[in-house]
């Protein structure tokens, strides 16, 4: 596979090399080439919703995905998949489970599972959603289809069923099944709306698959109208819940996997916007067990009224986290360790001063601004694709970060911001001598104080720009101002910082 990805590469490289009205020159004459996605694919003239990954025998991983169109008909919401063995490159497999009918309950697809049953025969338990109500049975019902080759599913509408007594009719999606060693059964966790409890994660056993039993709410913290998108999975001695609303990927944790769960303080590990319905920064997050570690496999949403706001519309490309467990049981996100492999090719690295005070040695910047004053140093075009390494010390209630911006065609830099005033990580296209005027719109908490020091990971492909934090949080982002010439640089806003140990790959030959 990764042969012919290199070959699929290649033959893309010179394409758009002789593609005139895709080449662009930086101001040093550098020439930018954007690349096909290989870390965050999306369909061709399509985007991928809620995914639902499956790890093979052999070991890929199977991303199951909602195909969603910006021209979505009566029916919509096909299962679609893509396939990888190292999340850095992709095969795009095609349609894998058509929508129904109106007249059948799943004119529309929703959200659910891959798994395989003891005996070897595959299963893809999914949401069926139709408006019109079922008859009176509600909208939304939990369906089936099996598969021997994971290729061609057959549907099952005979193992079709609907919410139980005192749940809503309409909000009963997204089903998670598995088999559970130590109940020696299978578990379904079901997306459900209780009248009295709200937003719950209901239980469902099985012995076959077919007839399952409700055992009732295995969370129900009370708190959001749904917890879409449900897993639930292990690390160390601890037990996982992750759940999706508000535009938002949370998690809790337990002693068990019957609970009882609870949310942690922070338990948001990537971006959240503040605009309703239009902030999924990265939304309906699943998880994979893969070799020795877990990953968390969801989506950044297409970007929503323009490129550079922070507001994110449903949909997008494939985003894929690698989790840390602490040693308080919290999670966290790196880069995904594949990444490592993919990223093999140093970049020369150079800096210069564009703005205040700064001050360029080796691999190391140090930059320092008063109050309502900005330090900038450039350097030099961004990578279509790359990955950017650093150690960031700033004052406890400085701002500094990532700046884009500063070719020909875009001289204005556009701010990724490290901001220790408002224990932030944010990003939302603004100039820097705008943060103190705005609030962000697309943000993660990080709480400063705990470091001195900090560690930043930054990954870039095309205008996909995530930042990873400490071992702690991401921020993911669609960053229009890094591409097509843009330059990247470092800077503080009305503050000491200093950028050390700065490293830049990009993929190797």
């Amino acid at each position: 596979m990764k042969a012919k990805r290199a070959l699929i590469a290649a033959l893309v490289v010179l394409s758009l090399l002789a593609s005139a009205a895709r080449v662009l020159a930086g101001s040093s004459g550098e020439i930018y080439v954007p690349v096909d996605y290989q870390l965050y694919p999306a369909p061709e003239n399509a985007y991928v919703g809620d995914t639902m990954p499956f790890v093979t025998e052999d070991g890929n991983i199977e991303l199951y995905y909602l195909y969603d169109t910006d021209h979505n008909g009566q029916g919509y919401h096909p299962i679609y998949r893509f396939t990888t063995d190292d999340f850095c490159g992709y095969v795009d497999d095609g349609m894998m489970l058509s929508y129904g009918l109106m007249s059948e309950p799943d004119p529309a697809l929703g959200t659910g599972s891959v798994m395989c049953d003891r005996e070897g025969l595959y299963h893809l338990f999914y949401t069926g959603h139709n408006d019109t109500g079922n008859g009176g049975m509600g909208k939304e019902c939990v369906m089936h289809a099996t598969s021997e080759d994971r290729q061609t599913w057959e549907k099952h509408p005979e193992d079709t069923f609907f919410s139980p007594e005192g749940y809503s009719r309409d909000d009963f999606r997204d089903p998670e099944v598995f088999w559970a060693e130590e109940d020696q059964c299978y578990w379904m966790l079901i997306a459900a709306r209780n009248g009295t409890l709200g937003g719950v994660i209901a239980k469902y056993t099985s012995p076959d698959l077919k007839q399952w039993t409700f055992e009732g709410p295995l969370f129900a913290p009370q708190a959001q109208y749904m917890l879409e998108c449900p897993d639930l999975f292990r690390m160390g001695d601890t037990w996982y819940l992750t759940y999706s609303w508000d535009c938002v990927t949370y998690y809790a944790m337990g002693p068990s996997m019957n609970g009882p769960f609870a949310a942690p303080e922070d338990n948001i590990l990537d971006g959240r916007g503040l605009m309703e319905g239009n902030g999924f920064v990265f939304y309906a997050a699943k998880t994979a067990q893969w070799g020795d570690h877990t990953y968390l496999c969801g989506w950044l949403g297409r970007a929503g009224l323009f490129m550079d706001s922070g507001i994110y519309r449903w949909a997008g490309n494939v985003l894929n986290h690698q989790l840390i467990r602490h040693e308080d049981g919290t999670l966290g996100v790196v880069p995904p360790e594949t990444f490592r492999e993919y990223f093999t090719q140093d970049a020369a690295f150079q800096a210069a001063g564009m703005e205040g005070k700064t001050d360029i040695e080796g691999n190391s910047i140090a930059l320092s601004a008063q109050d309502g004053e900005t330090a900038l140093a450039d350097m030099g075009m961004r990578a279509p694709t790359m990955i950017l390494e650093c150690d960031v010390v700033l004052d406890p209630d400085g701002c500094a970060g990532f700046a884009f911006g500063g070719s020909e065609a875009d001289q204005a830099y556009t701010a990724l911001c490290l901001d220790a005033r408002r224990n932030l990580l944010h990003y939302e296209g603004l100039k820097i001598a705008e943060l103190p005027v705005y609030e962000p719109e697309a943000f993660t908490r990080l709480d400063f104080s705990e470091r001195e020091s900090h560690h930043v990971t930054l990954v870039c492909e095309n205008e996909i720009v995530v930042m990873y934090v400490d071992d702690e949080k991401a921020l993911s982002s669609r960053i229009g101002h890094s591409i097509n010439g843009a330059h990247i640089g470092v800077f503080a806003d009305g503050c000491d910082a200093v950028f050390s140990n700065i490293t830049i790959k990009i993929p190797g030959e």
